[in-house]
């Protein structure tokens, strides 16, 4: 009843042409592995090969990533002929775990998974990784044969209903995003339906999802707590949940994900899915973003709409924070490599500046902006948030001084002559120089509320990757 519960909005859409016949979709092939080492060097092992419960939910014509985005690609190889049949780019936790200072001192293991349409025969799958020339190489591949004895080929039931909250049509033809909920208890079930159905309709106000919302399925689904809310070690808050999610995640007060990637992917795989943006209920400011992987938001914050569609960048398109003036958790590598994030570059050619298709003839690059203001300001913005974090004030008060910053912001930029152009801003990718971004202001700069235009071209390459156009 649950899996034809699912498709039935689906399957009328085709029933309604019965001269057309639709193939099934495949299977849902998962590999379970660990990826694990240090800064200096890492290794993957399998951990088990699982068919899950529902059928592939991509379009099988765009079998094959050309966006190259990601620090990481999966291809699924055809053995005999070396035929690449799936690719996707993806990145890691591991890898910005890597870039902390404990990754320097000590080894972690971290669980991972990539998950492909069964092709029927046993394939190789290969785990490329991009280096410092922003090439993949192949760093890991395995044989999978789905017939396997070894395979495990039935679930357990779904923990949990799920939940249609925005549904187009069928899986094949649309993006699929999973909201999963976690820190709700059994009490508070009908309050992450209504966290997720605000959340998702405010996703759609932002362009370009606004303007692609038919290409998106949206579900929803949470396993329920005994707690409300979920732990913040900081603040000696500790509670427990089927999927584990959490602040503090590498020494950042504000930076929340969820390090048990088998919990997430054995219960998100009873709803279609290709992407997922998990919602804490909690109100204290935070979230996080892993290309390929997951988002996360505080949902009960005052500022769960910005949350919520900034690391929905990160995770659907890959897209790299603009801001340099907050405190992070990573460490800032040697050199200025070219980023491979669509919206952040260290210029080391204007000429070849990787947005110029939007760059109006005679833009200055870099561009000018009022950059030493905006920095004099922010310091002061930032040691008085620190502030309110080290006293523990209510959450009202940092709310408050988001609201005073961004107004301060807004009014700076008003007066800018180069306000709405498009070009190369100093200041981007967490550093003061040498990395530019191309609008003085995004949603992933600060907490305005739109995308700029390279970053809305950016989201719509990934919507016609998984909804592609006729």
């Amino acid at each position: 009843m649950f899996r034809s519960h699912l498709f039935a909005l689906a399957a009328s859409a085709l029933l309604a042409a019965p001269a057309i016949t639709v193939a099934a979709a495949p299977a849902t092939i998962r590999l379970d592995y660990l990826h694990s080492g240090n800064a200096l060097a890492d290794s993957y092992a399998i951990e088990r090969v699982l068919i899950e419960p529902l059928p592939w939910p991509g379009a099988l014509s765009r079998n094959l990533d050309d966006t190259d985005r990601g620090t990481h690609r999966v291809e699924v190889v055809d053995p005999g002929t070396g035929q690449v049949l799936y690719s996707r780019g993806f990145s890691t936790i591991f890898g910005e775990w890597k870039s902390t200072q404990e990754a320097q001192k000590t080894s972690r293991g971290f669980h991972e998974s990539v998950r492909f349409p069964a092709q029927g025969k046993p394939v190789r799958v290969r785990i490329l990784q991009r280096d410092e020339r922003s090439l993949f190489s192949v760093v890991w591949s395995v044989e999978v044969d789905a017939d396997a004895p070894e395979v495990v080929k039935q679930q357990e039931p779904a923990p949990a209903p799920v939940l249609p909250i925005h549904v187009s049509g069928a899986s094949a033809d649309k993006v699929d995003l999973l909201v999963i909920g976690d820190g709700y208890t059994a009490q508070e079930m009908k309050k992450f339906e209504a966290d997720a159905r605000r959340l998702a309709a405010h996703l759609f106000t932002v362009s370009p999802f606004k303007e692609r919302a038919a290409d998106f399925n949206v579900w929803a689904m949470a396993v329920p707590t005994g707690q409300s809310g979920v732990s913040r070690p900081s603040t000696g808050v500790h509670h427990a949940s089927r999927l584990g999610a959490r602040y503090d995640i590498f020494g950042s007060e504000r930076y929340v994900l969820t390090l048990d990637n088998r919990a997430l992917r054995d219960i998100a795989q009873h709803a279609p899915y290709e992407f997922i943006e998990i919602l804490v209920n909690n109100d204290t400011y935070g979230g996080g973003g892993i290309f390929g992987q997951f988002s996360t938001a505080a949902a009960s914050n005052d500022w769960a709409n910005y949350l919520f569609v900034h690391e929905f960048g990160h995770h659907f398109a890959g897209l790299a924070d603009e801001y340099y003036t907050s405190p992070v958790a990573y460490q800032a590598g040697a050199g200025r490599p070219e980023p491979w994030e669509p919206n952040v570059t260290a210029l080391g050619d204007p000429a070849k500046l990787k947005w110029r298709q939007f760059v109006k003839p005679g833009t200055a690059l870099p561009t000018a902006w009022p950059k030493a203001d905006y920095e004099t300001a922010s310091r002061a913005y930032q040691a008085r948030r620190a502030a309110l974090r080290a006293a523990n004030r209510p959450e009202t008060d940092m709310s408050a001084l988001f609201k005073e910053d961004l107004a301060r912001s807004n009014a700076l930029f008003a007066g800018a002559a180069q306000r709405h152009t498009v070009g190369a801003f100093e200041g981007a990718n967490y550093q003061a120089s040498g990395y530019f971004r191309p609008q003085m202001q995004c949603i992933m700069f600060d907490r305005s509320e739109a995308f700029c235009e390279v970053c809305q071209s950016a989201i719509g390459t990934i919507i016609d990757l998984y909804a592609p156009r006729p």
